[in-house]
């Protein structure tokens, strides 16, 4: 039953969220290949690229607690289908801006709208997903992040081929085709989500039950152990070391994410062959977000996993800059691609392991933007390095630190096991 169960929900939920973050993550990069373009057609130096690619973030840090505390209190349909219209308006305006002023105020607001998506689906899951199942579900869903770069990387490159059609350059075609797509989507959801199992007619009342049930015997543990209010949870120390923890992994994801393309092109490539030489890594990606929560779901074992996936990306990107021949400069990156798309999906089991309710809520998303900080501080400074140096060998060695002092970090605070379980608060440290 319990398997039938978990499966009937996997399958009405992941893949559809799955759908969402893939548009999500596309609209958010896609500005690095736009870039191929829109820096020569702007004048927009590579220090003036890296801090309009990396602004987004500053909006995504201050609105992205509000937005998920506003998840919880509307529901994750309405919450969810707001943010992703008013994102796919703002992408599909990229089009139009046409100096520096412009597209900082874009990116920023393009971040601002955008804030609580992702720790918001992070949230929804545990109202879905009992913790023996969580690495594997949040893995599958985000496959959308490799996947959005297998498939629009070539994409990417090909819209950036329309330019000229009705007067439009490539770069403001890829804004608008990327951006249109999500509003449509938006407006889906409002239909299809469903807040919780309570609500779920599409399961039958023992599966409903079940899974309630479930669910409540796993946060009266977590609550019985600790129970922090709001205030509480955005305070706790080991909330705020999460944060910097996953620092690391936004550090390296953003840091290559962004300029990865421009890396590609330095290759001599033409512009279709910079999108499917950028896939590559991630179709790497694809295997590492699926297998490797999976694996971890079956040891029980989550600190030394993540750590491990940290060390891993931090190496390949810093055994990178050693090798200028472009097949072993993409093998290297191809192994951080390993490490830094496992480590989410490893990652976020952790917190979830002891937040539960309201504080939950606030705890996932001061995380998630503590750690997306790092999407603007990584990609300015592989700007301000490759203006500097005339490489990026420089920016991928600072940006291949933060991943290595997460690993660390992850081996200090440690993890329980017994309480992410739900078994006896004395079994918890």
């Amino acid at each position: 039953m319990e398997t039938e169960i978990i499966g009937k929900v996997s399958r009405r939920i992941v893949p559809f969220v799955a759908l969402c973050y893939f548009l999500c993550y596309l609209d958010r990069v896609n500005v690095g290949f736009a870039a191929l373009q829109m820096n020569s057609d702007l004048g927009f130096s590579a220090t003036v690229f890296g801090w309009g690619a990396g602004i987004f973030f500053f909006g995504y840090f201050f609105f992205e607690v509000p937005s998920n505390l506003a998840l919880e209190r509307f529901g994750a349909r309405l919450w969810i289908a707001r943010i992703m219209v008013t994102w796919g308006l703002l992408s599909a305006a990229m089009a139009l801006i046409w100096n520096e002023t412009s597209f900082l105020v874009l990116r920023f607001l393009l971040g601002a709208a955008e804030a609580g998506f992702f720790p918001g689906i992070i949230l929804f899951q545990t109202y879905w997903f009992p913790s023996a199942y969580r690495a594997r579900m949040v893995g599958r869903f985000m496959t959308a992040i490799p996947i959005s770069a297998v498939i629009g990387a070539p994409l990417s490159g090909l819209i950036l081929g329309m330019d000229g059609i009705w007067g439009l350059r490539g770069w403001q075609w890829l804004f608008i085709c990327e951006g249109v797509p999500t509003v449509l989507l938006g407006l889906v959801v409002m239909f299809y989500l469903t807040d919780g199992p309570e609500k779920a007619s599409w399961l039958d009342a023992d599966a409903r039950a079940w899974l309630i049930d479930r669910l409540r015997r796993e946060r009266t543990v977590r609550e019985a152990h600790a129970k922090p209010t709001l205030w509480e949870a955005l305070k706790h120390p080991r909330v705020l070391l999460f944060g910097l923890v996953y620092f690391g992994t936004a550090a390296a994801g953003y840091g290559l994410g962004f300029w990865l393309p421009t890396i590609v092109k330095e290759f001599g490539v033409s512009d279709l062959q910079t999108g499917l030489i950028t896939a590559i890594p991630y179709a790497v990606g694809v295997a590492a977000v699926v297998i490797w929560p999976l694996l971890s779901d079956r040891m029980q074992e989550r600190k030394w996993n993540t750590a491990l996936a940290f060390l891993v990306a931090a190496a390949g990107l810093a055994l990178s800059t050693y090798f200028p021949d472009p097949v072993h400069k993409m093998t290297m990156l191809c192994i951080a691609a390993v490490g830094m798309f496992a480590i989410a999906p490893l990652f976020w089991t952790l917190p979830t392991a002891f937040l539960s309710g309201t504080a939950a809520a606030g705890g996932i998303a001061l995380i998630n933007s503590i750690g997306n900080l790092a999407g603007f501080a990584a990609p300015y400074a592989m700007g301000y390095l490759k203006d500097a140096t005339g490489g990026f060998s420089a920016g991928l060695l600072v940006v291949a630190f933060f991943p290595f002092l997460s690993a660390v970090l992850v081996l200090l605070l440690g993890h329980n096991p017994a309480l992410e379980r739900g078994v006896a608060p004395e079994a918890a440290d």
